[in-house]
């Protein structure tokens, strides 16, 4: 038995195909924890175990933990919270089934950092660190996928780069940092899921085909959407300003700012990429078969 936190999130729909696709002939059952089962499609309802309500609900992982050899866990971010309220507390009662249930394994989305300078100080990413050690101390088998940032934090700027040309962080633009496909994060977790032969605690990086600057990824869009698109720093104050205007938790904004500041000062280059670290899908790829229709529609 298999079980997927946040099936409907961005790599949560990813990875379940490819587990109803495989798992099936291990011999696996899946089961899923979902707070709208309609959000699912009816074919994949059908073909597992559903249950409802939120992953940080003491009650919702002792039903969903019962029977369970394995748990793919995704901390799904919370802005109206602070950091370690969003990512420790949430996991506390997970934490806890995994061990009253004897949960053999658990294959976490976690981040790049750990062992940095800046490990410390990063914000968001600091505190996904903690949910690592969390769960590690269950005495569990586990695996952190030390993931980058994602191509798919640029859908996000789809409307701008549509109607200005441009897109906006506050990332120097020359600093060369690994990105990374939320599919290849999904397909190296449902290979961990299914061939359990691994044991103890670790991470996975999973660090994208090569390192690229805001500027490279400004000239990459530009040939492949066949438009000009620019990209523009922000500063650390404005960052901060709309997100609060936006509504989020004040200690929460800290949080996404200290992690974009280490990310700047070095936070994810502390892996070296190897084949086994490296990941197939190109940024020139995603824009043309992602970002394109999103912008250009």
């Amino acid at each position: 038995m298999i079980v997927i936190t946040a099936p409907t999130g961005n790599i949560g729909r990813r990875l379940l195909p490819l587990l109803l696709e495989s798992a099936p002939a291990r011999g696996e059952e899946l089961r899923v924890i979902v707070r709208d089962p309609a959000r699912l499609a009816a074919p994949v309802r059908e073909r597992v175990k559903v249950v409802t309500g939120s992953h940080g609900d003491p009650a919702v992982v002792d039903r969903a933990f019962d029977g369970a050899d394995a748990v793919f866990w995704l901390v799904p971010p919370d802005s109206s919270r602070t950091p370690d309220d969003a990512y420790r507390r949430f996991s506390l009662p997970a934490a806890h089934a995994l061990v009253a249930h004897g949960v053999g394994h658990v294959v976490g989305v976690s981040a790049l950092g750990r062992g940095t300078p800046v490990a410390g100080r990063a914000g968001l990413v600091t505190a996904s660190l903690a949910v690592d050690d969390l769960i590690g101390e269950t005495g569990v088998s586990y695996r952190a996928l030390a993931n980058p940032s994602f191509f798919e934090n640029l859908l996000e700027e789809a409307d701008s780069i549509r109607e200005h040309g441009c897109f906006t962080d506050v990332l120097d633009a020359d600093r060369k940092a690994p990105l990374v496909a939320v599919a290849d994060i999904a397909a190296v977790a449902a290979g961990l899921l299914l061939d359990r032969s691994w044991t103890g605690t670790g991470s996975v990086p999973v660090l994208g085909p090569r390192d690229l600057s805001p500027a490279d990824l400004a000239r990459i869009m530009t040939e492949r959407l066949g438009r000009p698109v620019r990209y523009e720093r922000q500063a650390y104050d404005d960052l901060r300003s709309a997100l609060v205007g936006h509504g989020l938790d004040k200690e929460f904004v800290d949080g996404i700012v200290d992690m974009k500041r280490a990310k700047d000062d070095g936070l994810d280059a502390g892996v070296t990429r190897t084949p086994e670290t490296a990941t197939p899908t190109t940024f020139e790829e995603w824009v043309t078969q992602t970002l394109g229709p999103a912008v250009l529609s």
